[in-house]
C-alpha cells in the first residue's frame, strides 16, 4: 500500500469518531480535514444536551484551538464552509445503548447507511475514577460502539483506540496479544463482566439507601473501582475497564458477526506532537507532564522511581498516524496479523526515567519558570527516592514525625494547631494516594514488543513526511528540549488552571 493509496482510501469516506473532545481525536480530525479535504464527512460524536450545546463544544474544544492554525491558514475565509460542510455533530453518548441517539433516529439512521469507518476513542482516563463511571465508558462503551456498528451498512473496518498497559504491571517483553473474556492478569477465577455491572448497582442501591451524600457516594465509587481491579491483578481501575473493553473486542472477534476487522491500537504514554500540524501541541496534564508542571514552578524536590527504568512515550502525531494507517490497511484488506498494534518506543528507541530527569534540569535552569511575582523560579536537582522503602523513610522523616508533633500541641493547646494539623493530613493523604495510583508506571519493569505495527511500517510504503509513525526517528533529547517542553511550557503552564 502506497501513501496515494492511504489518501485515496479516504478520499470520499464518511467516519464517525467518538470521543471528538478528546486529545487525540482532535488531532486526527485535524489531520484528516488537512491531508485529504476530499474526504466526504466526519461525524463527531460527542457528549452534549442537543445540538446548541455540541456547537458550542465544537467551537471551543476543537476547532478553536491552536492545533486548527495551520488548516485555518491553508482555507483562508473558507474555513467555516469547510468545516460545516465536513463535521456532523452527534451529541450522543457511548455509555448508552444506541450511543445515545435514540432521540434523533434521523442523524442515527444517516449514519448507519453512510459509516464507512468508525475509530472509538472515547474513554475515561482517569486512573481512579468512578468505577460506574469507568466501566460504563471503558468497558459496556465498547459493546455499544460494536452493537452500533452492526447497524452500518457500508462498513469496512473498526478501529478501537485501547491503551499499552492494559498488561497492568508486566514486565519483560509484553506482546502485542489480546485478551480473553473472563480471564485476569494474576491467575484470580471469576472476572465477570456483568457481574461487576451488577456489583455497582447493588452498591449504588446500597449507598442510597443508607442516604450517602453525593461526595460519599464519589468516594466509595472510586474506592470500589481500584479494589476490584487490584483483585484482579490491575493496578487501577483506568486499566482494568479499558482490558475488560478489549475483551469485548476478542470475543467479538471469534464470533465474527460483524463481518469487517476490528483493530485495536494501543498507545503508550501520549506526549505533545512531534511535527504534525506543528511541533509541541499539548493539551492537558498528562502523566509525565505532571511532573514537568511541579517541578517548573519549584513544587517537587524529590524523585521517586527507578532511575534506569525506561519510560515509554510516544507523540501524539505519531499515534494518529498508526491509526490512519491502520484503518486504510485493514479496511482494504492488505494487513496481516491479529489487528493489535503497539504504538510504543521502549523496544525501537528507549527513554529511561534518568534522561526525563536530565532534560528537565536542563531545559528549566535555561529556561525558568516566571512566577506570579515576575520572579524567575530556580530549580534544582531533584532527591532520589530510588524504592518505596526510602519513599517512606522520605515521608517519616520530613512529615509524619511534623504531623505527630502537631498532634501532640493540638491535644495541649486545646486544639490551636487544628487547621493546620488537618490541612498537612489531608496533602499527605493526597500525596500517598498519588504514589499508590502512580508507583506502577514509576517502577514499570516491562518493554512494549511492536512487531505487528513494524509490520505495518514495513508492509505499508509510507512518506515519512505525511504518515510516519516510527519512533526511532525521535532524538528524545531535542525533542524534549526543543519541542515537548516548551509546548508544555506554552499550552499547559500559562493555562491558570495548572
Amino acid at each position: 500500500m502506497e501513501l496515494g493509496s492511504i489518501l485515496h482510501f479516504l478520499q470520499d469516506k464518511t467516519i464517525l469518531i467518538t470521543g471528538a473532545t478528546g486529545f487525540l481525536a482532535k488531532i486526527l480530525v485535524e489531520k484528516i480535514l488537512r491531508v485529504q479535504p476530499n474526504v466526504k464527512k466526519l461525524f463527531l460524536l460527542l457528549r452534549a444536551a442537543d445540538a446548541k450545546s455540541a456547537t458550542h463544544r465544537l467551537q471551543n474544544e476543537i476547532i478553536g484551538k491552536d492545533l486548527f492554525r495551520l488548516l485555518k491558514e491553508n482555507l483562508g475565509p473558507n474555513f467555516n464552509s469547510f468545516i460545516a460542510q465536513k463535521l456532523t455533530l452527534v451529541p450522543g453518548d457511548i455509555s448508552r445503548q444506541d450511543l445515545g441517539l435514540d432521540s434523533d433516529s434521523i442523524l442515527k439512521q444517516q449514519i448507519y447507511d453512510q459509516t464507512h469507518v468508525i475509530i472509538n476513542l472515547a474513554a475515561n482516563t482517569n486512573f481512579d475514577e468512578r468505577y460506574d463511571i469507568s466501566l460504563g465508558l471503558n468497558t459496556f462503551g465498547v459493546k455499544h460502539v460494536i452493537n452500533f456498528s452492526k447497524k452500518c451498512t457500508k462498513l469496512k473496518v473498526l478501529v478501537h483506540v485501547s491503551t499499552a498497559y492494559v498488561c497492568g504491571e508486566g514486565e519483560g517483553l509484553i506482546m502485542e496479544k489480546p485478551y480473553e473474556m473472563g480471564v485476569s492478569l494474576n491467575g484470580v477465577v471469576g472476572l465477570d463482566i456483568d457481574a461487576e455491572h451488577k456489583l455497582i448497582r447493588h452498591k449504588l442501591a446500597d449507598l442510597q439507601h443508607q442516604g450517602a451524600t453525593e461526595n460519599e457516594i464519589k468516594i466509595a465509587m472510586k474506592d470500589l473501582g481500584i479494589t476490584r481491579a487490584k483483585k484482579y491483578g490491575w493496578p487501577n481501575t483506568y486499566v482494568m475497564t479499558k482490558a475488560m473493553g478489549e475483551m469485548i473486542v476478542e470475543e467479538e472477534k471469534v464470533k465474527g458477526d460483524l463481518g469487517v476487522d476490528i483493530v485495536i491500537v494501543r498507545p503508550s504514554i501520549v506526549t505533545s506532537t512531534f511535527k504534525d500540524p506543528f511541533p509541541g501541541w499539548a493539551e492537558g496534564v498528562r502523566t509525565i507532564d505532571s511532573l514537568a508542571v511541579a517541578y517548573g514552578k519549584g513544587k517537587l524536590t524529590c524523585f521517586l522511581g527507578d532511575l534506569n527504568a525506561i519510560v515509554d512515550v510516544i507523540p501524539a502525531d505519531m499515534v494518529v498516524n498508526a491509526i490512519l494507517v491502520a484503518t486504510a490497511a485493514h479496511a482494504t484488506h492488505r494487513a496481516n496479523g491479529n489487528g493489535i498494534y503497539h504504538v510504543t518506543s521502549s523496544v525501537r528507541n528507549p527513554l529511561r526515567n534518568w534522561n526525563l530527569q536530565d532534560v528537565g534540569y536542563r531545559y528549566f535552569t535555561a529556561k525558568p519558570w516566571i512566577n506570579k511575582d515576575g520572579k524567575a523560579v530556580k530549580v534544582g536537582k531533584c532527591k532520589i527516592l530510588s524504592s518505596m522503602d526510602s519513599f517512606n523513610r522520605h515521608m517519616f522523616l520530613r512529615y509524619f514525625l511534623l504531623l505527630k508533633g502537631l498532634q501532640l500541641a493540638n491535644t495541649a493547646f486545646c486544639h490551636f494547631f487544628q487547621g493546620t494539623y488537618l490541612d498537612l493530613n489531608r496533602k499527605i493523604q493526597i500525596v500517598l494516594r498519588l504514589v499508590d495510583l502512580y508507583k506502577p508506571y514509576l517502577f514499570f519493569k516491562g518493554v512494549f514488543d511492536d512487531l505487528n505495527t513494524h509490520n505495518l511500517r514495513q508492509a505499508v510504503l509510507i512518506d515519512t513526511h505525511l504518515f510516519y509513525f516510527d519512533p526511532k526517528l525521535i532524538n528524545w533529547d531535542d525533542y524534549f528540549l526543543n519541542t515537548h517542553l516548551p509546548g508544555v511550557v506554552k499550552y499547559i503552564f500559562n493555562n491558570k488552571n495548572y
